[in-house]
């Protein structure tokens, strides 16, 4: 890949990595950081990454980074850091389905979330989607069948309590 492929490839990836991370962490600055450090590891490796797979190795190498960062703050995770908002109790309710949809897929084990967002948010494949994540095309698909049972049952759920 040459300098001008790569500069396409940031043009062309990096809002599409951006939202992906982010809908996972919903943590704009670690997202920002994220998409940033997928970018420099593939400068690092300018030389040895075609642009036809640029879009894969920047995915792969976000969603490694990522789960990297999860596992970090995992184990440097305070009382101090939990949010005010998530201490009370939300009077209002949920505004719409949109809000019950993204509180729903918070609660999704990490696996389950990646692959769900990969193939639903970002229009992957099921084999992309394990190149991505290093999972095999089998484990993705029971990935995403039980996060959409899940998310199934859980909307239900909310619309017994609204």
């Amino acid at each position: 890949m040459n300098i001008n492929e790569f500069n396409r490839s940031v043009d062309m990836f990096s809002d599409n990595i951006y939202r992906f991370i982010l809908k996972h962490i919903r943590d704009e600055d670690k997202a920002k950081d994220i998409v940033q450090e997928s970018f420099i590891k593939l400068w690092d490796k300018v030389k040895e990454v075609s642009f036809e797979k640029v879009r894969s190795y920047l995915f792969s190498t976000a969603y490694h980074t990522m789960i990297d960062a999860i596992r970090k703050d995992k184990r440097i995770s305070y009382l101090d850091d939990v949010s005010q908002e998530d201490m009370y109790y939300n009077e209002g309710g949920y505004n719409n389905a949109k809000e019950i949809l993204n509180e729903a897929i918070k609660k999704l084990p990490d696996d389950q979330r990646a692959v769900l967002l990969l193939r639903d948010y970002e229009g992957y494949s099921y084999e992309e989607i394990g190149g991505i994540t290093g999972l095999t095309e089998a484990q993705v698909k029971v990935y995403i069948y039980r996060a959409r049972v899940f998310l199934k049952k859980y909307i239900v759920r909310m619309d017994l309590v609204i």
